[in-house]
């Protein structure tokens, strides 16, 4: 049911964006992989452990670094760390204890990050096989 409800809640998320043309603002999928990074303090604090919320918050700066990286200088970095994030969770309990990790969340946040992975890759191929008009109505636009 978790792998369900990802994929589920990654399609809605990226066709609530595309109607309302979050998608089009360059920071759109690199703040979702910032948010997602970020759960994982939560669960951390959630499951008391300070230790963990050090090792966690360490493992969230790279993802935040490859965030920025990928907003400043190409999309695809995004992508590649969004699915990457989803395989990650499925081995993240290997690396680090984490008691505050609801049992079902590395299967939910594997099949949300590899949908919001594979929409933004679509995206981008998109507007590699497109030329886009250079105008101002498309200066936000998601580039590669």
């Amino acid at each position: 049911m978790a792998y369900g409800v990802g994929v589920v809640l990654g399609l809605f998320t990226c066709a609530l964006a595309r109607l309302a043309g979050f998608d089009r603002d360059r920071a759109f999928f690199p703040v979702i992989l910032i948010v997602i990074a970020s759960y994982y303090a939560l669960f951390a604090v959630m499951g008391g452990s300070m230790n963990t919320l050090i090792v966690e918050s360490i493992v969230i700066t790279v993802f935040v670094a490859i965030a920025v990286a990928g907003f400043r200088l190409n999309l695809w970095l995004v992508a590649a760390a969004l699915a990457a994030h989803g395989i990650f969770d499925l081995v993240h309990g290997s690396f680090v204890a984490n008691p505050g990790v609801p049992t079902w969340w590395p299967r939910f946040c594997l099949a949300y990050d590899v949908i919001v992975a594979a929409v933004l890759a679509f995206l981008l191929l998109q507007r590699l096989t497109v030329i886009p008009v250079a105008t101002t109505s498309n200066k936000g636009s998601v580039k590669a």
